[in-house]
């Protein structure tokens, strides 16, 4: 077990299980609250124009938050979910790959869409399922799918991702590419089936496969007591054959170093990983949930002194690199990148109608083409739900 700040060990095959894995003990750390690298820590390398764009992508995806949570209230927006605390999860999973590889994500994290080129007003235009929606409206707000990024369509029901994500590995694995799949989920997809499903096929035919558990803390309601009686849940990686890692999920600096080692281990036809981050979310579940019903407010407060934007910026003022002015900057940028997204995003109307029979044949079968006919030709209600 590693003990915070203790260098991390590149394991060979027959020793990971039990090297990376932590069964319970302290997560993996390389920067304490303060930013500080701990001694002995086996720090990662980047540059410091990564180090800033890392710090802008997690400051975008908390003022998007704070903006379209309200924007929801106000009945601008139908759903959201927030990201508030978990940002250094999104982002030490994305800064880890290529962009050929490929990622299936749950619904909170953004960021890895943002950082491999989603732009905002892709993700505003799906909130809103208007024309511009890269998906034509056939997904609930925050489920993006992006194919040019090797982003794989969100689904509502939790761990569906997981044997899709081992599948892809898979293929990448029989046509000899050296692709990995990263598949993100919380602790309570690991109550499904799918889960043990997805670890044990992974585990059996060393898939490339990196699976991201990111424990929050609460599956909605349900508290990780309830979830597990396990110490954590990285150790159930022990019985699929696979390492199991946990890591401080609000340590980017960590969060990097872990992954990148799973990647390496991935591509060198080792196998699969399991990464356990511990994070808090701090929001409700969505728009839709009260947080209130069920955890003690000040637990909220005590992971409030541990975010990981803050403990970024720390860091970077060590480095030198950050100051108020840059901060400014990006704050600007991103709040106008949001209102223009807004301002456009609210002026289209929805996708035409033809976009129900596209993007599923490479050409209409004569039944559909006949259909297609008589729904566009056919009298339609001008107002009210299908007005035009």
């Amino acid at each position: 077990m590693l003990a915070k700040g203790q260098p991390r060990p590149m394991p060979s095959d027959a020793e990971t299980s039990h090297e990376m894995s932590h069964q319970g003990g302290q997560p993996y750390r390389i920067l304490d609250e303060d930013g500080n690298t701990l001694p002995g820590a086996d720090v990662p390398v980047v540059p410091d124009a990564d180090c800033l764009k890392l710090y802008r992508g997690m400051l975008q995806v908390r003022l998007i938050d704070d903006r379209y949570i309200k924007l929801q209230r106000q009945g601008r927006l139908g759903f959201y979910m927030q990201s508030t605390g978990e940002e250094a999860t999104h982002f030490g999973g994305a800064y880890a790959l290529k962009l050929s590889d490929w990622v299936f994500p749950s619904y909170r994290e953004p960021g890895i869409a943002f950082w491999r080129g989603y732009t905002v007003q892709d993700f505003t235009n799906q909130l809103y399922g208007n024309s511009a929606d890269p998906i034509k409206g056939r997904q609930m707000p925050v489920h993006h799918s992006a194919r040019w990024i090797n982003l794989v369509s969100i689904s509502s029901p939790v761990g569906t991702q997981i044997p899709q994500a081992v599948g892809m590995a898979w293929a990448a694995k029989i046509s000899k590419k050296d692709d990995v799949a990263l598949v993100y989920f919380g602790e309570g997809a690991t109550s499904t089936g799918e889960f043990h499903v997805g670890m044990n096929f992974a585990g059996v035919g060393k898939a490339p496969c990196i699976f991201f558990c990111r424990n929050n803390g609460w599956a909605i309601s349900t508290s990780q007591e309830k979830q597990t009686a396990s110490a954590g849940f990285a150790v159930k990686a022990l019985a699929y054959g696979m390492p199991g890692v946990v890591v401080d999920g609000n340590d980017l600096l960590a969060i990097i170093a872990v992954m990148q080692d799973a990647v390496k281990r991935a591509r060198a036809g080792e196998g699969p990983t399991m990464i356990e981050a511990r994070t808090y979310r701090r929001g409700g579940h969505s728009s839709s949930d009260d947080p209130s019903q069920y955890r003690d407010p000040a637990e909220v407060t005590a992971w409030e002194t541990n975010d990981p934007i803050e403990r970024w910026r720390r860091y970077l003022v060590k480095r030198g690199l950050w100051t108020q002015a840059i901060h400014d900057q990006y704050a600007t940028e991103i709040t106008e990148e949001m209102m223009t997204a807004l301002k456009t995003a609210e002026a289209l109307g929805p996708p035409s109608l033809d976009t129900i029979f596209s993007d599923v044949f490479a050409q209409l079968p004569p039944h559909l083409v006949e259909q297609q006919a008589e729904l566009l030709n056919g009298p339609r209600p001008k107002t009210g739900h299908g007005g035009h």
